[in-house]
């Protein structure tokens, strides 16, 4: 069975398993974190669906532990979808694994069946490559972990191709087969990279705003006219159209922050939104 051993343990999050488990608290209970540890009361719904950023814990973590309080109300998911971009540009358009990916926290297994039906479904190709050296899904893990230890099965999807026209394949792939079942879905992404904090901040909320209203197409008209440089604007974009498709009708902004709030150096900052899905 392959297996997908780290690429960014010791450099994003600790390498250590007691110190990565203490950072996940800590970012939890942080000054920008959600100010409690899981789990939040447990939700009646069988969707859970929401946006994380994926930098290094210091900087994006208590931005990320709201995402996952919110997740850690679905108490028994049968699958956790974690889609997010392929930064290194290597491996195909649109590409899922086969095996077990690795963290200091343990195994987590991708279940093949969900794997192949996405090819199946949506074209998409089974490639190892494509994940390998890819921080954007890997430093999800182990929040996921943290809530469920390693009994929750997993389906990765890596973006190279981000345009409306994969996000709406993918996205009707993945309501088809995640309907009727009790599944996360998270959409691995950073917001505008490197730009003064109010700037990013303006253009952020612009982005955001429509994710707020689900509109995927407003999202990438205000994407494309303000230049936003949300790394994964297609898993975004892939969650938001899922999720409206399995019966959640808004966005809801949990929380942001920029690197900035958290390292004191607001030169050029990153910015980072934590959003759920929700039905009401």
């Amino acid at each position: 069975m392959p297996v997908r051993k780290p690429a960014v343990s010791g450099q994003f999050y600790p390498s250590a398993p007691s110190e990565l488990s203490a950072l996940i608290d800590e970012c939890y209970t942080h000054r920008l974190g959600p100010g409690r540890l899981p789990p939040a009361p447990a939700s009646e719904a069988d969707i859970v669906a929401v946006v994380s950023p994926h930098a290094g814990y210091v900087y994006s973590g208590p931005v990320a532990a709201h995402s996952y309080y919110h997740v850690s109300s679905l108490r028994t998911p049968d699958l956790a979808v974690v889609v997010g971009p392929n930064h290194y540009g290597i491996g195909g358009g649109v590409s899922t694994y086969e095996g077990e990916w690795v963290t200091p926290l343990g195994r987590m297994r991708v279940d093949e069946g969900a794997a192949a039906e996405l090819v199946e479904l949506a074209g998409v190709s089974v490639d190892p490559e494509a994940h390998r050296l890819e921080h954007s899904i890997e430093v999800q893990l182990p929040f996921l972990q943290k809530l469920y230890g390693g009994s929750v099965p997993f389906l990765p999807v890596s973006l190279l191709f981000q345009d409306q026209g994969t996000a709406e394949a993918v996205a009707s792939a993945l309501a088809r087969m995640l309907r009727g079942r009790s599944a996360v879905l998270v959409a691995s992404s950073d917001l505008t990279h490197y730009e003064p904090p109010a700037a990013a901040k303006e253009k952020d909320m612009a982005l955001l705003g429509e994710v707020l209203k689900m509109d995927v197409s407003g999202f990438y008209s205000v994407l494309e006219r303000l230049g936003v440089t949300a790394c994964g604007y297609g898993a975004i974009a892939i969650v938001m159209l899922a999720a409206r498709s399995l019966g959640l009708t808004r966005g809801e902004l949990l929380a942001y922050a920029t690197s900035g709030d958290t390292s004191g150096d607001n030169v050029q900052v990153v910015g980072y939104g934590a959003l759920r899905f929700v039905s009401s």
